[in-house]
């Protein structure tokens, strides 16, 4: 970790946090999002105090409890099933790229990222949905749930702008409770029906909403899991390019030359043609997918898989004009969403909510992507190379204990006062340590009493 220099009154926690939810325009997405109360606490103060819990690395319960309302209210609002949490992060995440655009080169290709992670829960066998989902890194089943994501990246910064907490319709692999409600009607039920639909047809409902919510995209990236000709169509039918890795499967077949190959089978032919393999890649061809009697065209490119000796990747975009190079320089861009999910789970407890509701844990992940959006706005916005984490500790090393800093302030107050009393040598000691302590409280050190 690097050293972080001691905030200052401009950077001070509350205020960042203030300015970030102005800048979204949180206060006036309370009616669009459907967030309705009788009371008169709005959901910006809500969310302020969940983003202070989580820059205070603490639980809501063991939060400090807020001025105007209840820790009760708080969780209330987490598991309102009537607020749209995916159209927030959708809404929250254009007002912030709009306010980016300035600052991005025109030149740079905008491009959505899927991807899931596993988000374990072993020991909450009574929440609602838990399911038997399988992990692709330690090749078994563990109980939880898969976070699908999409995020947006300019190459620069990246913002996670959707979500679905994804369960199974598979009796034999649910574990938690049935859902509360199945209500169409009702986002609650649709949210629920959405859980438990195939991943790859609700990627593209979470597509197609952020699109429509005014998020600019040209490509779409994802990895083998996400790969399909139904995949490539659809996405295109909303006008999209994407680029993804293309599975070796011997049941999905390309047009090449008039004839039919699979993967493997396409990469043997054109080894057996020897066209010389390239400096950055090996082979690249266009050749003609279909899905549903629609054929469309596709660039694959056959890469090194870097340490694997003769092992290649395959990767695939409905962009035939892009080169190669382009082709893997942008697929390449797609590991940010892993660093996001590291840097969520690490700093941001993505995956320790003990909120038992489906509706509390979507609104606890909205939480989440919403504290990201704010250090990846702060990250771009300072010219240094501090990374998230380090935005995270300084967000964290601001919100000290209102007691003891009054407690401080007060006892140098007193020793200040009774300096003449001291001798010079204790006098060079404690103009020492003032100097060293934050501004903020030098600055009230300086006020007069």
């Amino acid at each position: 970790m690097k050293s972080i220099p001691q905030i200052d009154d401009e950077k001070d926690t509350k205020a960042l946090i203030s300015s970030f939810t102005k800048l979204i325009g949180l206060g006036n997405l309370g009616k669009k999002v459907n967030f309705k109360r009788h009371s008169l606490i709005d959901l910006v103060t809500v969310i302020v105090w969940m983003i202070k819990a989580r820059f205070a690395r603490k639980s809501l319960p063991r939060f400090d409890k807020p001025v105007n309302f209840t820790k009760r209210t708080g969780r209330n609002v987490l598991n309102d099933g009537r607020i749209n949490w995916q159209k927030l992060i959708c809404l929250a995440a254009a007002k912030l790229i709009s306010s980016l655009r300035p600052v991005i080169d025109h030149r740079r290709r905008l491009a959505l990222i899927v991807d899931d992670t596993l988000m374990s829960r072993s020991c909450s066998t009574k929440t609602e949905l838990l399911a038997r989902v399988y992990d692709h890194n330690k090749k078994k089943y563990l109980t939880g749930y898969r976070g699908l994501t999409v995020g947006w990246s300019d190459g620069n910064t990246f913002l996670p702008i959707n979500f679905a907490l994804m369960s199974t319709k598979e009796p034999k692999n649910m574990i938690g409770k049935a859902p509360v409600t199945q209500d169409q009607r009702s986002i609650a039920g649709r949210r629920r029906a959405q859980a438990q639909r195939q991943m790859n047809d609700v990627t593209v409902e979470l597509i197609k909403q952020a699109i429509d919510e005014g998020v600019p995209a040209d490509y779409v990236l994802f990895d083998s899991w996400f790969t399909s000709p139904k995949m490539f169509w659809q996405l295109k039918q909303l006008g999209l390019d994407s680029v993804g890795m293309v599975k070796q499967s011997k049941k999905i077949y390309y047009r090449y030359r008039k004839r039919l190959y699979d993967v493997k089978g396409l990469y043997a032919r054109l080894v057996a043609s020897k066209i010389p393999k390239k400096e950055n890649y090996l082979y690249s061809c266009v050749v003609q997918a279909q899905y549903r009697g629609h054929a469309f065209p596709l660039r694959l490119v056959f890469a090194t898989n870097r340490g694997k000796g003769k092992q290649y990747l395959v990767l695939a975009s409905t962009n035939t004009s892009l080169r190669p190079k382009e082709i893997i320089q942008l697929y390449g861009r797609r590991w940010q969403i892993e660093t996001y999910f590291k840097a969520a789970k690490q700093y941001l407890a993505l995956d320790k909510s003990q909120i038992q509701s489906y509706d509390g844990q979507c609104g606890y992940i909205a939480v989440t992507a919403l504290t990201y959006d704010l250090l990846a706005w702060q990250e771009r916005l300072n010219t240094d190379d501090r990374t998230i984490g380090d935005l995270f500790y300084l967000m964290n090393d601001a919100l000290p204990d209102l007691a003891f800093e009054e407690a401080l302030v007060y006892l140098m107050t007193a020793l200040k006062e009774a300096k003449i009393k001291l001798t010079d040598k204790i006098s060079k000691i404690i103009d020492n340590f003032i100097s060293m302590l934050p501004k903020c409280i030098q600055n009230a050190l300086e006020e007069p009493a």
